[in-house]
C-alpha cells in the first residue's frame, strides 16, 4: 500500500512539470493547490467546469484536473485512516506544511503519533466498526472520477489503488488490516481463489449464492415464430459468409471457455459482489422500463444497493418503477476484473462489407452518412445487467454488434433496414437531442394499440429469438432490434467496424 501512494503522488507531482500533459492547461494557481495536497477546493472547480459543457465536449485539462484532484484526495483519505507515513516533500512542495503533516490537517506527523494509548483508541474504533465507513469514501470518490470524468487516462492509476486498498481489508470487506507496527491477535480469513482479488461484502454464501429464480417477478415469455437462423459455433470462413449476407445469425456453443460461465460465475451474486470490492464500486443506473418512458430516471448508487434493491428481490410482481438496469455502460473498463472474465469473439475480428445504401438511412442523422465513424482498433464492449421485465427499445446502432448471453436469457426481435418506414423513427427532441435511431413504437404492445397509432408497423416483417446462457446474437450494424429481459439478465456487447 506504501508502495502504491508513494508512486501515485509521484506521478501526479511529475504530470505539473510535463507540458505534454494536459493539465498543465488549467490555472496556475489551481496546480499550485495540487502542490501542496490541498485537492477539496479543485473538485469543486473542475466538477463546475464539467458540468459547462456537454460530456464529450469537456476539454480534457478539467477531466484531468478533477481525476487528478480527486486521485490526491483518496491518497490523503488513504494515509489518514491507515496511518501510513508521506514520503519527504520535493522542494516544490514546500508551500506548506512540514514533514510531519500531510498539508490538508488530515494527516499523521512522521509515525511518532502511533504511541500506545491512541493505537489502542483507534483499535477499539475500528472493533467497533466506526472506521469503516471511510473505505467507502476512497471508492466512491475515485469511482466518481471514473463515471463523471473518464479517468482521464488515469484508470490504471485508480485501479492499483483499489487493489492495494481491498488487499488492506479483511475478508467481508469491511475493516483494515492489522497494523504492521503493533501486533494484534489474527482473524481467521476465508479463502479467496487465485483469481478472486480479495473480499467482498455479502459474498458468504446463504441467500448470495444465486439470483432468486423469480426476482422481480416472471416476465412472459413469448412463442418464436419467426425464429433467426442459429449455428453452431461457426467457423470463421462461415461467419464471413454470414457478414456477406447481412442477416442476422444466433451463435451457439461459442462462450464454454469464458471463466465468467465456469470457474469465475457471473450467476453468483457472491461472486460479482466480490469482484466489486464488497459491493462498493459506484455503478450508472436507469430506472424504469425503458428509456422512452416518461418516469425513466438515471442514478449513480453503489453495486450493492443496486444488486439488493433491484436484483436480489423476489417479491411481488414487476413494477417498471421497481426496475433498474445497468445498461450500455463501460463496466470493464472501470473493473478490469471482471474484463478477465471473458474473451472478444473472434468473430469480431472480421472485417465487414461496406455498408449498404439502405443501412445507411436506417435510423442514423445525415451528420452520420456524411461522416461514417472511424474504424475502431478494437470492439467496444458494454455490460447490460438487470432484473427481468428491462427493456431496450426498437433502434439500430451505428456499429456491427454481437450480444453475448452469461446469466439468464432475453427475448430478441430484429428488423431489417428495409422496413425502416414502418417502423416510425424519432426525429431531433427537446434541447437538440437527435433520436432518429429509436422508433416510437413500443413493439410489444397490443395490436389494438398498434392499429390506433402506428397502422404501418405490424406489417414490418421481424425476425426473432430467446437469446439464452452461453449463447451470442449477431446484430448486423443499422438492423432495428427489441431487447426484453426474460429473468435476471447480464449480457455483454461488442462492437465492432
Amino acid at each position: 500500500m506504501q508502495h502504491v501512494l508513494d508512486s501515485t503522488e509521484a506521478a501526479l507531482r511529475s504530470a505539473l512539470s510535463d507540458p505534454s500533459d494536459p493539465i498543465t492547461g488549467c490555472p496556475a494557481s489551481a496546480l499550485a493547490l495540487l502542490r501542496t495536497r490541498n485537492p477539496d477546493p479543485l473538485l469543486a472547480l473542475a466538477h463546475s467546469q464539467l458540468h459547462a459543457f456537454p460530456f464529450d465536449a469537456v476539454p480534457v485539462r478539467w477531466r484531468r484536473l478533477y481525476t487528478d484532484a480527486s486521485i490526491a484526495r483518496a491518497v490523503a483519505v488513504i494515509r489518514e485512516n491507515l496511518f501510513i507515513t508521506l514520503p519527504p516533500r520535493h522542494d516544490d512542495d514546500e508551500e506548506e506544511g512540514d514533514e510531519g503533516n500531510n498539508g490538508n490537517g488530515n494527516g499523521v506527523g512522521n509515525g511518532e503519533a502511533g504511541e500506545e494509548e491512541e493505537e489502542e483508541e483507534e483499535e477499539g474504533k475500528e472493533e467497533k466498526g466506526e472506521n469503516r465507513g471511510w473505505v467507502d469514501a476512497v471508492v466512491k470518490i475515485l469511482d466518481m472520477a471514473s463515471i463523471m470524468a473518464g479517468a482521464a487516462g488515469r484508470q490504471g492509476t485508480i485501479e492499483r489503488i483499489l487493489a492495494a486498498l481491498q488487499e488492506h481489508v479483511d475478508p467481508d470487506g469491511e475493516r483494515p488490516r492489522p497494523r504492521a507496527r503493533k501486533r494484534r491477535r489474527r482473524r481467521r480469513r476465508r479463502r479467496v481463489d487465485e483469481h478472486g482479488g480479495g473480499g467482498g461484502g455479502g459474498g458468504g454464501g446463504g441467500a448470495w449464492d444465486s439470483f432468486p429464480a423469480a426476482a422481480k417477478g416472471v416476465a412472459e415469455v413469448p412463442i418464436v415464430r419467426h425464429p433467426v437462423p442459429s449455428s453452431v459455433a461457426p467457423t470463421m470462413q462461415a461467419f464471413e459468409t454470414q457478414l456477406a449476407s447481412g442477416r442476422p445469425l444466433l451463435i451457439t456453443e461459442a462462450l464454454a471457455h469464458w471463466p465468467a460461465m465456469q470457474e469465475r460465475p457471473w450467476a453468483s451474486p457472491a461472486y460479482l459482489l466480490r469482484r466489486t470490492f464488497g459491493g462498493r464500486r459506484l455503478i450508472p443506473v436507469e430506472m424504469g422500463r425503458s428509456y422512452t418512458d416518461a418516469d425513466w430516471g438515471q442514478s449513480i448508487i453503489t453495486f450493492k444497493e443496486f444488486m439488493e434493491k433491484y436484483m436480489m428481490s423476489a417479491d411481488g410482481a414487476m413494477d417498471a418503477s421497481t426496475l433498474g438496469y445497468l445498461a450500455q455502460h463501460d463496466l470493464f473498463a472501470q473493473i478490469p476484473s471482471l474484463r478477465n472474465d471473458i474473451a472478444v469473439p473472434d468473430y469480431c475480428y472480421t472485417e465487414p462489407p461496406p455498408m449498404k445504401a439502405a443501412v445507411k438511412d436506417a435510423g442514423f442523422s445525415n451528420a452520420d452518412v456524411a461522416a461514417p465513424l472511424p474504424q475502431l482498433d478494437e470492439p467496444l464492449l458494454n455490460a447490460w445487467f438487470g432484473p427481468a421485465g428491462t427493456v431496450s427499445p426498437l433502434h439500430t446502432d451505428p456499429y456491427h454488434n454481437i450480444l453475448c448471453q452469461v446469466v439468464g436469457k432475453k427475448y430478441v426481435r430484429l428488423y431489417s433496414p428495409e422496413q425502416t418506414d414502418k417502423l416510425y423513427p424519432k426525429g431531433v427532441e427537446g434541447g437538440g437531442v437527435d433520436m432518429s435511431n429509436t422508433s416510437e413504437v413500443d413493439a410489444e404492445a397490443s395490436a389494438d394499440e398498434l392499429d390506433a397509432e402506428f397502422p404501418l408497423f405490424r406489417q414490418a416483417e421481424y425476425v426473432e429469438t430467446i437469446l439464452g446462457e452461453g449463447e451470442c446474437l449477431y446484430i448486423p450494424v443499422g438492423w432495428w432490434h427489441y431487447v426484453r429481459s426474460l429473468s435476471v439478465s447480464f449480457s455483454v456487447s461488442f462492437w465492432w467496424n
